[in-house]
């Protein structure tokens, strides 16, 4: 049961659907204040659950929570079929996928499927244009964080793909790939 009638109240919610609570920016509901205030953090970019072993930041609880896993290690999620193990169980939801072969996200502008949401968000920037990753010294942007990532080391001139045979240099791991075809003749 419950103890306060309001508590009652709000449980109530839950099976009516009912989402009193609406956020100003994106009119995303919610059957509780709480949740809507921890809701608006995902839009100010504000993080204050902060991991004291690698001060990542989070704007929820829960996601600080599965994050610690990271760092003991410890993957309780575990799938029936191949027994790799989670650390999260939407992770898992997601991996099961990988045996069902099931694709439920559907691109509305060409109708390609996915198994992953973070792939199709990442395939509709094909279709928007949009460029959120953004080079803070040139203004260049980019449609994955790994592009601007492998920008960067234009600007810091970095090479990190070193040729094992002579020693040069390469931003790119495709362009060292394709370097070492003219050691082919050589001996190594």
């Amino acid at each position: 049961g419950f103890t306060h009638a309001n508590t009652l109240k709000q449980h109530m919610l839950t099976h009516t659907g009912d989402k009193p609570h609406v956020c100003k920016i994106c009119q995303k509901g919610f059957t509780r204040m709480g949740t809507l205030k921890e809701h608006v953090l995902t839009h100010t970019g504000e993080k204050p659950h902060v991991c004291k072993l690698c001060q990542k930041g989070f704007t929820h609880a829960s996601g600080l929570k599965s994050h610690m896993m990271t760092h003991t290690g410890e993957k309780p999620h575990v799938c029936d079929i191949c027994q790799k193990g989670f650390a999260r169980m939407g992770t898992l939801k997601e991996h099961m996928l990988t045996h069902t072969g099931e694709k439920p996200h559907a691109c509305k502008f060409c109708q390609k499927r996915y198994a992953h949401a973070s792939t199709l968000k990442q395939h509709m920037l094909t279709h928007t244009g949009e460029k959120p990753h953004v080079c803070k010294l040139c203004q260049k942007g980019f449609t994955q964080a790994s592009s601007l990532k492998q920008h960067m080391l234009t600007h810091t001139g970095e090479k990190p793909h070193v040729c094992k045979i002579c020693q040069k240099g390469f931003t790119q791991a495709s362009n060292l790939k394709k370097h070492t075809k003219i050691h082919a003749g050589e001996k190594q």
